[in-house]
């Protein structure tokens, strides 16, 4: 008797059904926590050094602040500021007070409360590729990416249920700057109950993002303010210098208790020292810089230490991603994270300009830097090609297997009675197999873990079948889903309310970003 196969462009083909129970199985890809032991990178002593180095290079080096209101926010905080040269140096004891205040955990409201998503050390989300000027499939090939673009990848991260964030995607080219972020967030909410994105482009648009937000979940301004219900990604620029909308970005989140990931992005060679602990010594003291920045603008505001730490090609300055510098700038951050104690995102990523072995290679060898290194968000997970140039819907699909495969790692082995199958071993004879056996076709359906990408089929019944590869094999998954989307159940009012709150906004000007 021949296995029933379930269909690939499902979440998780047979692993869909075991998620819903059947056989006993139980796997949660919404809520992940890793069982990987954290590797290292260095001994204590030198994490405590790396530590004690990036204290010195702000206080004794400073860091150049662009905002205003940012000096003064230090200043009035302890900290030492030139403002004639935008310098501000920050003592270690400020430093310290802004650690002790930040949370160690952070509860993010999702649209749907099974979505919702916990932030800390030990737990696991991931998040899809994000802020690529543009997008590529084989069916349509490489092009500047489109507000129907966003839409469909947000289709595609709704669906797959280890995706527990939305990332920031594509930048939609066809939308204007000062109207693109009512198009970005129309598309999250409308297509999606999973946590925002919000971009920190300036005052106008991120408080045109909380009010669309929170009227859209039914909020008052208390309830907003007493929970994150979004986030976004802080860019410090290397070496030493937070930029205008960066550092008001982490002062609005933080007044409106809303989470900022906060991700120094070092090259090394290039805007950091060419040293693993070198860039690692910069990317840490910016992220401190940055959370401090946080606490002064709201004591016990939820922020995510981050890192985004790896290399140039010296050959051409171009960056480089899933190299062993980038793994192990990834160990030593997790070391740095977990001396901090506060949840903290990773990144994988892939400079390949095609869907091919060097792009799967780049993006598995990131990302187990990011696994056991201990990560608690890793962007750039799925689709993340050309070095964050461009989103491909293929890769999308191929990385998404990789994704599933690492959550069913998440999930207990069970070892009881049954499992451990010695009514089956009594049954079959030596010599003979386990097919029929009454153990295996209790369980045959729901036993393993079933790929959407990858063909187990031998090579005539390949060859019969057309011999698609991975590639073409993922044009078909994305299309199916695609085709067959249904998003989540949303009160049709509030949608129409969104939607002509957005038309006058947009009638009105929109909100341009600050430079």
């Amino acid at each position: 008797m021949m296995p029933e196969r379930a269909s690939r462009t499902g979440r998780r083909g047979r692993a869909a059904r075991a998620a819903a129970g059947a056989d006993g199985r139980n796997i949660d890809y919404r809520n992940l926590r890793s069982p990987i032991p954290p590797m290292r990178a260095f001994s204590d002593d030198r994490v405590e050094a790396i530590h004690e180095a990036a204290l010195d290079v702000l206080e004794e080096l400073g860091i150049k602040v662009l905002l205003d209101e940012a000096r003064t926010m230090f200043r009035s905080g302890g900290a030492r500021v030139d403002d004639s040269i935008e310098m501000v140096w920050i003592g270690r004891d400020i430093v310290e007070a802004a650690l002790a205040s930040a949370p160690r955990s952070i509860s993010m409201r999702a649209g749907s409360r099974s979505r919702d998503v916990k932030l800390e050390l030990d737990r696991l989300a991931f998040q899809p590729g994000g802020g690529s000027p543009h997008t590529t499939d084989l069916k349509r090939g490489r092009r500047p990416g489109t507000a129907g673009d966003f839409s469909e990848l947000v289709k595609l991260t709704q669906h797959f249920d280890v995706l527990q964030m939305i990332s920031p995607l594509i930048e939609p080219q066809d939308v204007p700057v000062h109207v693109r972020h009512y198009e970005t967030l129309r598309a999250q909410l409308t297509l999606s109950d999973k946590v925002p994105f919000v971009f920190a482009r300036g005052t106008g648009q991120v408080h045109d993002s909380f009010e669309l937000l929170r009227d859209f979940r039914g909020l008052s301004d208390d309830e907003f303010h007493q929970a994150p219900h979004c986030y976004t990604i802080i860019n410090t620029n290397s070496p030493r210098q937070l930029d205008i909308p960066m550092a008001q970005g982490l002062i609005d989140f933080a007044r409106a208790g809303q989470v900022s990931i906060v991700t120094p992005f070092c090259l090394m060679g290039a805007m950091a020292p060419v040293t693993v602990a070198g860039a690692l010594t910069l990317s840490h003291a910016e992220a401190l810089a940055a959370i401090t920045l946080t606490q002064l603008a709201l004591a016990g505001a939820p922020v995510c230490y981050g890192t985004f730490t790896s290399n140039v090609d010296m050959k051409s300055g171009a960056p480089a991603f899933g190299t062993p510098e980038h793994f192990k700038a990834s160990l030593g951050a997790g070391q740095l994270a977990r001396k901090l104690g506060l949840p903290w995102r990773s990144a994988t990523g892939s400079a390949a300009n095609i869907n091919d072995a060097q792009s799967a290679n780049e993006t598995q060898f990131g990302l187990w830097g990011s696994l056991l290194a201990g990560a608690t968000v890793i962007i750039h997970a799925a689709g993340w090609l050309e070095g964050g140039l461009t989103v491909s819907y293929e890769k999308f699909i191929t990385d998404m297997e990789v994704l599933q495969m690492v959550a069913e790692l998440c999930t207990p082995t069970a070892c009881g009675a049954d499992e451990i199958a010695l009514d089956a071993l009594r049954e079959v004879q030596p010599g003979g197999h386990f097919f029929g056996a009454a153990h295996t076709m209790q369980r045959y359906q729901t036993a393993f873990y079933e790929p959407m990408a990858g063909d187990w089929s031998n090579f005539g019944t390949w060859t019969e079948r057309g011999s698609k590869d991975a590639n073409e094999r993922a044009t078909g998954t994305w299309q199916s889903i695609l085709n067959d989307f249904t998003g989540p159940e949303l009160d049709g009012e509030r949608v129409e309310q969104l939607q002509a709150s957005i038309r006058t906004r947009t009638a009105a000007g929109g909100a341009p970003p600050e430079s």
